[in-house]
């Protein structure tokens, strides 16, 4: 399965002739599975049209940086936090002169100036403008700020011209897409990951469980696959489909993630507990449905403690890296270092699932990441990429 399948990525196009090549773009970062959308400046059609790219796409085409219709919407600030990846291809002399001086004057550049993701620049113009030392030094200027760029080409152009300042061909941009989520910060490396809840039967029908979607650990384990890792996903129940090159180990109670949890300790660098495991049972599970009583309005359940998978874990002689997750209501931070230091581990990531937008069952998510140095938190991101900034610190960490 290519690394793009359920990938987010926004195509920037410019005004230039390389414009038709966005087309072909589009169509074949969807063959391999990517969502896209399309942002167009006004030079750009005049060289394609926005209604070609809106039947590639099966997605309105985004033009105009104030449209009252766009904004109600998805507008420009939400378009730019919506992609895991923007190309901008092509990218004319013009825009990437604009963008080197932080002007957002339209709607692309807007969106660039706005963005959370990776941005690559796919460069298109005549041999002698690319050459002319003002492009030279814009280009090394974005380059510096870590925008990637993708060429360009030399050969025949359309002036006549023959030269370096082609867009690169579409297999080539699409590779380069497909690399820029395979990092390999992770290459050999085994990761084990928990998420997702776990149901703790009361009889046959009833459970106790808690509102966790499996989300942001499943978010990780795709992270780590694409960083190059052999990664186990051991899942409680979700409605979620295992992430291309992980392998899912599917459990229902905490006990049963306990015992995959240590079964997976062997050969294991890294076990990221993202799991919101129940911490308590009931002592003794009905063998058949617990009838309602006609003369008593309560019911006593009588609990005990499950297994601390992440506790076991930091204190197995095949101890890994270890990282927790500390889902808090209150004091997040404080919380926090106490896991950290109570259960002996290396990195704990903290969210306050009391806030709205983020935590259990949402796409985004925002996080304080608290080790035995000090604490940082990152900004509020889509849960996707802020995983693979997750997966970059681990990484550091663990080299």
């Amino acid at each position: 399965m290519s690394s793009l399948a359920n990938k987010q990525i926004l195509v920037g196009i410019t005004g230039g002739i390389a414009a038709y090549k966005s087309a072909e773009l589009v169509r074949r970062l969807q063959d391999r599975g990517a969502t896209v959308r399309v942002a167009m400046t006004r030079a750009a059609q005049e060289f394609i049209t926005p209604l070609t790219l809106q039947a590639l796409s099966g997605h309105p085409v985004h033009t105009e940086l104030l449209d009252p219709e766009a904004e109600a919407g998805m507008g420009h600030i939400e378009l730019a936090r919506w992609g895991d990846l923007i190309i901008v291809a092509p990218a004319s002399a013009d825009f990437i002169a604009r963008l080197a001086q932080g002007q957002g004057d339209d709607l692309l550049s807007t969106i660039c100036l706005a963005r959370r993701s990776q941005l690559a620049l796919a460069p298109a113009m005549n041999q002698a403008m690319y050459a002319n030392q003002a492009t030279q030094d814009n280009l090394a200027l974005l380059a510096q700020r870590n925008i990637a760029v993708w060429g360009p080409a030399s050969g025949a152009q359309a002036c006549g011209d023959v030269g370096p300042g082609r867009m690169l061909e579409v297999d080539e941009l699409v590779n380069l897409a497909e690399r820029q989520f395979n990092s390999g910060a992770l290459a050999g490396k085994h990761v084990v990951i928990t998420a997702g809840p776990t149901r703790e039967a009361i009889d046959p029908v009833r459970y106790i469980s808690n509102h966790s979607s499996g989300k942001m650990g499943y978010a990780l384990a795709a992270a780590c696959a694409e960083a190059g890792a052999h990664t186990t996903l051991i899942s409680g129940p979700t409605q979620l489909d295992c992430p291309p090159k992980c392998e899912r180990v599917a459990v229902q109670s905490a006990e049963q993630m306990h015992r995959a949890a240590l079964a997976s300790l062997d050969n294991c660098d890294v076990f990221i507990a993202s799991a919101a495991v129940a911490d308590y049972r009931p002592a003794t599970v009905e063998d058949q449905k617990i009838k309602k009583k006609a003369d008593t309005d309560t019911m006593l359940l009588e609990l005990v403690k499950n297994p601390d998978i992440i506790a076991a874990v930091a204190a197995s002689p095949k101890r890994p890296f270890c990282v927790g997750f500390a889902a808090e209501t209150q004091d997040v931070e404080r919380y926090a270092r106490g896991k950290l230091e109570r259960k002996n581990l290396d990195l704990v990531i903290a969210n306050d699932v009391s806030q709205a937008g983020i935590g259990f069952n949402s796409d985004e998510n925002q996080v304080t990441l608290v080790d035995a140095q000090g604490s940082k938190t990152l900004e509020q991101l889509s849960k996707n990429q802020l995983a693979r900034i997750l997966v970059v610190d681990i990484a550091q960490r663990l080299n």
